[in-house]
């Protein structure tokens, strides 16, 4: 249960920065409002990724590809097309995988397993890129690189997060370009994404996807 909780946490930090899309500010306070206002500009995001994962004592990476659809208040669809097709979904309730045949497995179950509901909460919090919240979880640091670019460093401070993520560190310009995730046993994941598309509200084959 561990590996699909830290995988649906992994993927949902990376599709939470894909919003962190506006021009950098001056300040961290500047840039945390800005993720905000594109929040609330864009609560659809849909878009590719290439995804390179190093394993601790491993030289090649495990290189994968796919599409992703981010939804405010909905939750992540994140689809995996190379090598393996796999699809991995996280809603307000539940976290689950879609099969090739279109039926689904609950891998966690918020109602069922009540426990859950805390690790429900951080998945959340970083759907929305709350940083109100996350700053209780994380340290956050907001930096300019260059004219145009800049970095966001989230950094547990609880230590049940702590457990399995050391750090998280986007970078971006206009548009998110990477995240790169680094785990305490020593794996790594490099994300660049691709192809970002902003929309108003899901379309209903779209929010199928979440059912």
């Amino acid at each position: 249960m561990l590996t699909f909780v830290r995988a649906a946490v992994m993927a949902v930090m990376a599709a939470t920065a894909l919003f962190a899309t506006a021009s950098f500010a001056a300040t961290e306070a500047d840039f945390a409002r800005l993720i905000h206002q594109r929040l609330q500009a864009s609560p659809v995001l849909k878009g590719e990724f290439e995804q390179a994962k190093t394993l601790k004592g491993f030289r090649n990476p495990l290189v994968s590809r796919g599409e992703f659809l981010v939804a405010r208040g909905q939750g992540v669809w994140w689809h995996t097309r190379q090598p393996f097709e796999s699809t991995l979904v996280v809603t307000k309730t539940r976290l689950f995988t879609r099969n090739a045949d279109g039926s689904a497995a609950d891998l966690m179950d918020v109602q069922a397993e009540p426990g859950l509901q805390q690790v429900n909460e951080l998945i959340f919090s970083l759907l929305a890129a709350d940083l109100d919240v996350l700053a209780d979880k994380f340290t956050v640091v907001a930096q300019p690189v260059g004219a145009n670019g800049w970095t966001l460093t989230l950094t547990p401070r609880d230590a049940n997060i702590a457990k399995f993520l050391v750090r998280a560190t986007l970078t971006g310009e206009r548009d998110l370009q990477t995240v790169r995730i680094e785990e305490a046993r020593g794996d790594a994941t490099q994300i660049r994404f691709s192809h970002q598309v902003p929309a108003a509200a899901l379309t209903a084959d779209e929010a199928a996807r979440f059912q």
